[in-house]
């Protein structure tokens, strides 16, 4: 058939109109709605041999009119969308091959399209489970909000967006507001701020909460003036962005109640290009289609569960903080003057933790704390002196050698014996006469103000001897001398000015405590393993009753309450052992000892290192890194 004349019966046959045949530099063309057929003269395609391979791949549908070239058989396929119409073919038999290769390329376009879909169905399923492996491994509310605002823009392909979250008080639960959390935009750079607005049906994102539905608009400067929402366009006025399309959607938890709002805005038709500029806008952003909405109430679906998860996760991390918190208050509670030692501890072993983790060198290069760790350290730290809840109260607050009520017996009887030997004064001035020599009295009150002061004196050394010493000290000598001493109690027995416990107590060399109420100070640490290890710390924290019992461990095995060595003690313990001893050292005046100053508490600190008790790289870090600096009260010197 000649293509001239095909030409010309196509072109006024009814069955295809004048837009659907048009002569191309290839050849003829005619279309059906995305299928299209080349029609060419067999002759030429011997030059042309790249329009068969694409015909055979199905690009489109492909007539040669004459006589076939030899070989081009070889070249078909079964089903191959390439024909051949010979030169006797009337015009009906070309409307069928014509209408064939149509159906064919139809098919193969088909054919092309589900794949494509499937693979694109496949590759947003692969995205949504790793975008949901992500969001449920994040437990940070901020980092949360982020990533759920990252990932909902990445798969629907929105310029920018914002998240909201609804609070509700607890006193009030009709009072819930949104509160903005965050926005993105991948067009303008703007400061933002968090603030509240009221959950209403005034606003976008309160409509979308209220209605627990996703509101798709195309053109938010377009919207229905019969809709309750408007749309504020203070941003968009302020930063010169041009804000189009907007897809709002509640996030609902898995108790079915919307806690939050995700508004996305502008979506891109090609993702690589900013939508900042109005011209740019107008070119390059569409409405959300159907599909970019299916794909974010799903992903909006795994993003309500995560945040609920990482809200009562929250709750859950506050509610123990508060009961860990209310514990240290409890203790420092029974001993005011130690307010505030666990918090300093805490400060003190994390930041020594931090500096360990960053040393490259020596024998602490491969230690690493992660997060965990440090926040493991942090709880250890805080209730590491728990158990003294378990000491009794006089032990755990003497502030002196002796009791307050020693103190007060001692000083009475000292004051008893005084006003009997002025009584015994009265009684020999009385027994004399008037006759009796003035030098007599004199003698018997020269006797009487020498015991006097005397006994004063015994009371101020005693006073003296009664102040604790921070290291071993004193010369009891005066005391013994004071526990032999007697005097007769007012129905005639001889008592000791001193009691046995009193001269023990007063002749302690360090501190305030003796060795059976040492004793029950160190018990302490067993009352803190104990009490800790009851609490189901979960597999993250294991360590923690450990940690905080071996703080008063000592490298060389002389430390309590198992003598560990070295080698069996945990480095945090190691750590928050030089902070419980730098603290006890500097913090405030306290009602039985100043407050050291820092070269002095520094020697005693490498004293420790010397006799083998605290590690000596830790206690360099910890002064040559300034972390002593996080909670110092004291002079230098």
């Amino acid at each position: 058939m000649d293509i001239d004349a095909l030409v010309a019966a196509l072109r006024v046959d009814a069955r295809w109109s004048a837009a659907e045949v048009d002569s191309t530099n290839e050849g003829l063309e005619v279309r059906r709605g995305r299928a299209r057929v080349l029609l060419v003269n067999g002759a030429r395609i011997v030059d042309e041999p790249e329009l068969v391979l694409r015909a055979v791949r199905g690009d489109f549908g492909l007539l040669l009119l004459g006589e076939a070239p030899t070989g081009l058989k070889e070249l078909l396929k079964p089903g191959s969308a390439v024909a051949v119409l010979d030169d006797g073919a009337d015009g009906d038999q070309a409307f069928l091959a014509i209408d064939g290769l149509l159906e064919r390329v139809e098919l193969k376009q088909s054919a092309a399209s589900s794949v494509a879909q499937l693979s694109r169905y496949r590759y947003e399923l692969d995205e949504l489970v790793t975008i949901a492996r992500a969001l449920t491994q994040e437990r940070d509310i901020d980092r949360l909000l982020g990533l759920i605002l990252e990932k909902s823009r990445y798969i629907t392909g929105a310029d920018a967006g914002s998240i909201y979250v609804i609070e509700r008080p607890t006193g009030d639960p009709q009072a819930a507001s949104l509160r903005f959390k965050l926005s993105q935009n991948d067009s303008v750079t703007f400061a933002s701020r968090e603030y509240s607005l009221p959950l209403s049906l005034r606003s976008l994102a309160g409509a979308a909460a209220l209605i627990r539905q996703p509101i798709n608009t195309p053109d938010v400067y377009a919207l229905d003036p019969s809709k309750p929402y408007t749309f504020d366009s203070r941003f968009d006025e302020r930063t010169g962005y041009r804000t189009t399309s907007m897809l709002t959607l509640p996030l609902i938890s898995a108790q079915d109640e919307v806690i939050g709002v995700i508004q996305l805005i502008n979506r891109k038709l090609d993702p690589q290009l900013q939508a900042g500029d109005p011209a740019a806008a107008a070119r390059n952003i569409g409405p959300f289609d159907a599909r970019s909405e299916e794909l974010a109430i799903t992903l909006a679906a795994q993003a309500g569960i995560a945040l609920e998860n990482a809200l009562l996760y929250a709750e859950i991390r506050n509610i123990f903080e508060g009961f860990v918190r209310a514990s240290v208050q409890a203790i420092e509670q029974r001993d005011p003057t130690t307010s505030g030692h666990s918090q300093r501890v805490s400060v003190l072993s994390c930041a020594l933790a931090e500096q360990v983790d960053r040393i490259d060198h020596g024998p602490y290069r491969s230690t690493y704390f992660s997060r965990r760790d440090l926040q493991e350290l942090e709880y250890a730290s805080l209730l590491h002196d728990f158990g003294k809840i378990g000491v009794r109260e006089e032990v755990l607050v003497k502030a002196k050698k002796l009791y307050p009520h020693q103190a007060e017996a001692i000083r009475a009887r000292i004051g008893y014996v005084i006003k009997t030997a002025e009584t015994e004064l009265l009684q020999q001035k009385l027994g004399l006469s008037s006759s009796d020599d003035r030098a007599a009295i004199e003698a018997l009150e020269l006797s009487f103000e020498a015991r006097r002061t005397a006994l004063i004196d015994a009371w101020q050394a005693i006073e003296v001897a009664n102040e604790p010493s921070v290291l071993a000290e004193g010369d009891f000598t005066r005391i013994a001398e004071l526990g032999k001493i007697r005097y007769q109690t007012f129905d005639g027995q001889w008592r000791p000015l001193l009691e046995d416990d009193e001269v023990i107590a007063l002749q302690i060399p360090r501190g305030s405590l003796s060795p059976s109420e040492y004793d029950q100070i160190r018990a302490h640490v067993v009352h803190t393993h104990d009490f800790l290890s009851k609490i189901p710390w979960g597999k993250s924290m294991a360590n923690l009753p450990l940690i905080a019992g071996a703080h008063h461990e000592r490298l060389d095995g002389s430390g309590y309450p198992n003598a560990l060595r070295s080698d069996q003690i945990p480095v945090q313990s190691k750590i928050m052992a030089i902070a419980d001893v730098y603290d006890a050292l500097t913090s405030h005046d306290r009602p039985y000892k100043r407050a050291l100053p820092l070269d002095r508490a520094f020697a005693i600190l490498e004293s420790e290192v010397k006799q083998g008790h605290f590690d000596a790289e830790l206690v360099r870090l910890f002064q040559d890194s300034g972390v002593y600096k996080l909670t110092r009260t004291v002079p230098l010197v």
